[in-house]
C-alpha cells in the first residue's frame, strides 16, 4: 500500500476520531450505565456508543476490510487488511470522571501495523503515525527522550484486569522501578502511555497482559518516534503477546535488566 494511500486513510480516520472523541467529551459528565466483563473490567453505554460512530463509516468505506474491536465485535477477521479498534481506553477514568482516555484506531496489514492515531479528546491531542513516516502530535513531528539513566527517568505502567485474583502481576516490578527510577506513574490507559512515551512525557513503559486494540496504534507511534518496543526480554514485539516493554531506546536495557530480576509472579 502506497504512502500516498495510507494517508488519505490517515485523514480519515483522523476526522473520524476527532468527531467520536469530541462527541465522548460533551457526553463525559451525563449519567453512565455501568457493566462489569469482571471484577474491576467494566463497560460504558459510551463504549458501544462510540464503537457504533466508528465502524459504521469504516464499513462504509473500507466493506472489504476486517475489523477487531474491543466491545466483542468482529468482521471479516481473514481479510489481509484490517482495522483495530479501542472505542474509548481507559473505561474506568471515563466512568469516574477522570479525563484520562483516548480512542485508539490501528490499520493492520498482513500481520503489520502500518497506520495508527490516538486522540486525546480532554486536551485536544491527536497522536499519529504511518510506517516508516515519522510520528506526529497534533501534525508536529515527535521524538523520544534523551534521557540515558534510569534513575532520571520517569516511567509509567499499568495493572492488569485480574490482579485480584491471579499471581502473574507487575506489582513487584513496580516496587523495584519506584526505588530505581525518577518516578513511576500509573495513567489508566496504555494508548496514551505509550504516546506520552513517544514524545518524550515519558522516558520508559511496561504492561502485562494488554489486548492488541490497547496498544496497535501507540506501537507504532513509539517506533515512529525513534523509540524501542519489545517484550520484556528484548525479543519482538507483538500486539498480540502477553508483554510490552517501550522506551526512548536509551534506557531499554536498563529497563530489561530489572524485568529480569523481579519475579512478576506477587504472593498474595
Amino acid at each position: 500500500m502506497s504512502t500516498t494511500n495510507l494517508k488519505n486513510k490517515l485523514a480519515f480516520i483522523i476526522d473520524l476520531a476527532r468527531d467520536v472523541g469530541d462527541y465522548l467529551y460533551r457526553s463525559a459528565n451525563k449519567k453512565k450505565k455501568i457493566c462489569y466483563k469482571s471484577e474491576i473490567d467494566l463497560v460504558t453505554q459510551f463504549d458501544k456508543k462510540s464503537q457504533d460512530l466508528i465502524v459504521k463509516p469504516l464499513v462504509a468505506k473500507f466493506s472489504d476490510f476486517g475489523i477487531l474491536s474491543e466491545e466483542d465485535l468482529n468482521i471479516n477477521l481473514d481479510a489481509p487488511i484490517r482495522w483495530i479498534i479501542d472505542p474509548l481506553d481507559g473505561t474506568t477514568n471515563f466512568a469516574h470522571g477522570l479525563p484520562i482516555w483516548t480512542i485508539s484506531i490501528a490499520l493492520e496489514l498482513e500481520g503489520e501495523v502500518v497506520l495508527g492515531i490516538v486522540y486525546d479528546p480532554t486536551r485536544k491531542e491527536m497522536f499519529s503515525a504511518i510506517k516508516d513516516s515519522g510520528a506526529f502530535l497534533n501534525r508536529k513531528k515527535i521524538e523520544v527522550s534523551k534521557i540515558k539513566k534510569l534513575g532520571q527517568s520517569l516511567l509509567v505502567t499499568g495493572f492488569p484486569y485480574d490482579i485480584r485474583k491471579t499471581k502473574e502481576n507487575n506489582l513487584n516490578q513496580f516496587s523495584n522501578f519506584a526505588v530505581r527510577a525518577q518516578a513511576v506513574r500509573r495513567l489508566g490507559s496504555a494508548a496514551l502511555d505509550l504516546c506520552y512515551t513517544a514524545c518524550g512525557r515519558f522516558d520508559g513503559y511496561w504492561e502485562l497482559k494488554l489486548s492488541p486494540w490497547d496498544q496497535a496504534a501507540g506501537s507504532l507511534i513509539i517506533k515512529e518516534a525513534g523509540g524501542r518496543i519489545t517484550d520484556f526480554k528484548g525479543k519482538k514485539f507483538n500486539i498480540y503477546g502477553d508483554e510490552v516493554l517501550g522506551t526512548n531506546s536509551l534506557i531499554h536495557g536498563q529497563m530489561m535488566k530489572v524485568l529480569k530480576i523481579t519475579d512478576c509472579r506477587l504472593q498474595i
